[in-house]
């Protein structure tokens, strides 16, 4: 028996949730590292066999193509996951996109980006649930808010905090020129319950209104929707996508728990620089990373200068190979 299944088999193990969930979570994720430890050793001994097969078999030299593909994923992703030991890289992470310079358009693209990181937490087996969404005057959004729950969320996605830049023909004009357009990603690690931020109700402003956008029955039926402004930071974060005013107001509060406790680690790291940084306006020359799709396509980091010329992969969510570049020249920077 491990030390974590002895703890679990303790008689006062569920006496504090909180830390009984913790540890729960802590032991999935061994034991996903276990099982995909195992899974590469099953691979390599498939490999092996295949090998004395293969010159001989056509349909053993398939197998052995795909299984090599397989272990090749599987262990990039391996490589990717041992880049993140940040203390807050395992926890579930809280995104935010936010439509830049570049009116209609830039609406747009941030609808883009939303679809695109919603498409990416599929691709990873990891499970969203959106918080805000604010429609935008034509198309596309001026804002969204989004949960991401899973093994290194907040690791891999706060690799994408920056401004984002879009280049294409325009569909908003009849001429289609080509407009640039910009929006932003934040991203802060959804903070466990057990950590305590001191939050004072004379310190906040509290507004409801009729929620907006997409959502089920609920919608458009009632003033459920909160918005939550803290007013020593200015920081304002709305909630609109649950079934009730308390339910979106318990929801902001967690978010703006984690914005504040982000914004104190990034203090007591000596960071609030960088933490400026991916917040700077939204607009040209302020781009982490730039895409093209006119007159060319490519999609390049402007950080790593890594590139790719399949847009339309990138766009349905293929952000793998960017996430560990970042990681890589991060590493390589702080070594």
């Amino acid at each position: 028996m491990t030390r974590v299944e002895e703890i679990a088999a303790a008689p006062d193990f569920w006496q504090d949730q909180a830390v009984a969930q913790k540890t729960l979570q802590h032991r999935a994720r061994l034991e996903r590292a276990i099982q995909t430890a195992e899974l590469h050793a099953r691979l390599v001994d498939d490999i092996e066999v295949l090998f004395d097969f293969a010159e001989v078999d056509a349909a053993s030299a398939r197998e052995l193509q795909e299984s090599l593909q397989q272990l090749q994923k599987h262990v990039e992703e391996s490589e990717t996951q041992m880049l993140l030991g940040g203390e807050n890289d395992a926890r579930n992470a809280i995104v935010a996109i936010n439509a830049g310079a570049g009116g209609t358009d830039a609406q747009d693209w941030a609808g883009m980006l939303l679809r695109m990181y919603l498409r990416w937490t599929e691709r990873r087996g990891l499970k969203s649930e959106l918080i805000d969404y604010q429609p935008g005057e034509e198309a596309g959004i001026k804002s969204a808010t989004f949960r991401v729950e899973g093994d290194y969320a907040y690791g891999l996605l706060a690799c994408d905090v920056g401004v984002h830049r879009l280049v294409r023909q325009s569909p908003f004009n009849s001429g289609q020129s080509r407009e640039t357009s910009f929006a932003s990603v934040f991203v802060t690690p959804e903070i466990d319950e057990d950590i305590q931020v001191e939050i004072q109700e004379k310190d906040l402003r509290v507004d409801t209104y009729r929620s907006t956008g997409a959502g089920g029955q609920h919608i458009n039926t009632t003033d459920s929707a909160v918005r939550i402004t803290h007013l020593p930071t200015g920081i304002v974060v709305t909630c609109q996508n649950q079934r009730s005013q308390h339910q979106n107001r318990d929801v902001a509060m967690k978010v703006l728990k984690s914005r504040l406790y982000e914004l104190e680690m990034a203090k007591v790291r000596a960071e609030s620089d960088k933490l400026a940084e991916s917040k700077r306006d939204i607009s040209f020359g302020s781009q982490i990373r730039n895409y093209v799709l006119h007159p060319y396509r490519l999609v390049k980091d402007v950080r790593t200068k890594y590139e790719r010329g399949d847009v339309d992969a990138v766009l349905d969510g293929d952000l793998d190979a960017f996430i560990k570049e970042y990681l890589i020249e991060k590493s390589r920077q702080t070594a």
